[in-house]
């Protein structure tokens, strides 16, 4: 990796892997992380070879948040105020499913960078924190994506307090989806891709597209929705290989 780069790409079987790479700094969220992860973004988005995204990271900190040295005594251009929102709208809105792979700390923004996520798995050793109200600032930005994913009375107080708290609570609270062993971790991701592969990719966006939805469509909308899907190309060649007992088209193969 080259000293400016603090992100690294790998596209593979149809699922692009970014994995934060700055260590130095808890792989926190500075000018260069914020540029290159939201580039690196749009570019999976842009590629129909990518059915998948994950966000992963090197040692023991998956995203301290936002780059404290950086921001300290500058303007808002400094926070990432215009930045960091469209990097969890990305992700957020994204067609295309995205994985966050949390297998130690995460805090403030770097809760927010999972949450954002469609799926996040946890190492058992995981652990998070809205540290903001410790630091004199507010969770501001990230509640846009974290309210809609937890307990509400579980967010109240993790975020008035500013605790530590581990896996196993952020999963009974709605932020973590799945908990695993700290050597299991890699399984549980793959087991994960294999079954998002599975899905037809037109399907998978429209289907992500509902579960985003502000509030439930009507029932005559979504009877259209059924009816194109069974009718389209995907449906059709979806319950072909049902009836034929083979993997749909889309699904990877091995070669």
């Amino acid at each position: 990796m080259t000293p400016d780069r603090v992100l690294q790409v790998q596209v593979s079987r149809g699922v692009a892997t970014l994995t934060l790479d700055s260590p130095a700094n808890r792989n926190a969220l500075s000018r260069a992380m914020r540029a290159q992860l939201g580039a690196a973004v749009r570019d999976a988005l842009a590629d129909d070879a990518v059915r998948v995204i994950v966000l992963n990271h090197t040692g023991r900190v998956f995203c301290s948040g936002m780059d404290l040295a950086e921001a300290a005594g500058g303007g808002v251009e400094d926070q990432g105020v215009r930045e960091f929102p469209q990097l969890l709208e990305a992700l957020w809105s994204s067609p295309k499913p995205v994985v966050a792979v949390v297998r130690g700390s995460a805090r403030a923004g770097g809760v927010g960078l999972a949450a954002a996520c469609d799926v996040v798995v946890a190492a058992d050793s995981a652990s998070f924190a809205f540290s903001e109200v410790r630091l004199g600032l507010v969770p501001a930005v990230i509640s846009a994506v974290v309210l809609p994913r937890m307990v509400p009375h579980v967010a109240h107080r993790l975020m008035l307090t500013g605790e530590v708290f581990d896996a196993a609570t952020a999963a009974a609270g709605g932020l973590v989806d799945l908990v695993a062993a700290d050597d299991a971790v890699d399984d549980a991701l793959a087991g994960l891709l294999t079954a998002l592969a599975a899905g037809a990719p037109t399907a998978l966006a429209e289907t992500k597209r509902l579960l985003r939805a502000g509030s439930p469509l009507e029932f005559d909308d979504l009877l259209d929705l059924s009816a194109r899907f069974f009718a389209g190309d995907e449906g059709q060649e979806g319950i072909a290989s049902f009836r034929e007992k083979r993997p749909a088209r889309w699904v990877p193969t091995t070669d």
